[in-house]
């Protein structure tokens, strides 16, 4: 299993170097479609930005290539430029193609990644004030924590009260608390606790695991439930596959950060149980499928759920020592480099479809389609699995 270092620097990063820059209106464009035509009046979205950040930060930070330092600096000063609220702080949801703000609402989402983007570029260049940014954004959203329930609202008015439509995508379930949303603020606190170390911020960790092992695991299937009221009642039934496995390494990461060898322990146990349930998304090619929902398998292939499966088996791999979860990361990327790579355009297909065909109803480059999770999967295989 390799091709890691060829494919990162050899096709996603120069997608994103090449053909994203905006070079009229600052920062980066908001969409390539998915027959590869660039939209150069796309709204430009946070989640996109923030993502460009921390690929490229982190892209820096281990490579070294100064081409990769300019496209970090890049966004980082796009996004505080253009993103940032400096009324009401935090970071706004979406901006028109001339950085004008056109959705102001805070998705707390959002500032996670913002956090995420800001922690690795202070990881990646020593930027004071990178590192001030994230420690404002972990105040944050700590600041509107759930106080009585644990956990984080899902979203608020720009100006931080409740609002009622506080979805992340129209696929989603409207609650007020999501698995998705809870991820991607543990991912960030962990790289947070890499920089800082902070007793708050320590304890805002290991609350996150809590809210993961007793509020939304499911301890029959150890599937992720996804969708929650305020008092964490269960929502909705489907199973993400490509979130559990997602979340099988990033909470074992959350736990290491740490350095509670008991709960490292824990977790890591638990971790294995959670991979072995993404494992009943496993199709018979090797890769993984997306969800089962009201009864349905959804055998669509995307993207993102095979970069994460091959980290989650390396982790579990690392963790158990039993092959059969390195025979699945291998098998998942075999079929990442025959079926999702578009070695004629760059990147990769935002999906397959159930009957093989590539989706070109969704996007190359956009909203959601970043250089974030395939970035990383190659960078977690160089960085701590020395596979090239």
């Amino acid at each position: 299993m390799n091709g890691f270092r060829k494919e990162l620097i050899g096709n996603i990063l120069p997608f994103w170097i090449n053909k994203m820059q905006d070079n009229h209106n600052g920062g980066f464009y908001g969409q390539i479609d998915g027959n590869n035509m660039l939209n150069s009046r796309a709204n430009k979205g946070a989640i996109l930005n923030a993502r460009i950040l921390w690929t490229f930060s982190s892209a820096y930070r281990i490579l070294k290539n100064e081409e990769y330092l300019k496209m970090a600096q890049r966004a980082f000063d796009y996004i505080v430029a253009y993103f940032i609220d400096k009324e009401y702080g935090g970071a706004f949801w979406e901006l028109d193609y001339k950085g004008n703000p056109v959705n102001t609402k805070k998705q707390t989402y959002v500032q996670g990644f913002m956090l995420y983007g800001f922690s690795e570029y202070f990881r990646a260049t020593g930027e004071q004030k990178a590192l001030e940014l994230a420690k404002d954004f972990f105040y944050l959203i700590e600041k509107y924590r759930d106080k009585v329930t644990g956990g984080y609202p899902e979203a608020f008015t720009r100006d931080w009260q409740p609002i009622e439509d506080m979805r992340l995508s129209d696929k989603d379930e409207n609650e007020v608390k999501t698995m998705n949303t809870h991820l991607h603020i543990l991912e960030p606190y962990t790289n947070l606790c890499r920089i800082w170390k902070d007793p708050q911020l320590e304890s805002a960790q290991r609350q996150l695991i809590d809210v993961f092992t007793d509020k939304i695991l499911d301890s029959n299937t150890n599937h992720l439930n996804l969708f929650f009221d305020e008092d964490w009642n269960v929502k909705s039934t489907a199973v993400s596959y490509g979130h559990d496995i997602e979340a099988s390494w990033l909470l074992f990461e959350a736990a290491e950060v740490l350095g509670d060898k008991a709960l490292i322990a824990e977790i890591k146990d638990l971790s294995l149980k959670i991979a072995d349930a993404a494992s009943g998304g496993i199709g018979v090619d090797g890769s993984m499928i997306y969800e089962y929902k009201n009864g349905h398998m959804d055998t669509e292939r995307h993207w993102w759920v095979q970069a994460e499966a091959v980290v989650g088996y390396m982790y579990a791999y690392r963790n158990s020592k039993n092959a059969i979860y390195k025979e699945r990361a291998s098998q998942v990327w075999s079929y990442i480099q025959s079926r999702m790579v578009d070695n004629e355009n760059g990147e990769w297909y935002w999906s397959r479809l159930p009957d093989g065909s590539i989706n070109r109803k969704d996007d190359k480059a956009g909203f959601w389609k970043c250089p974030y999770h395939n970035g990383r999967m190659c960078m977690e295989m160089l960085e701590h699995f020395g596979i090239d």
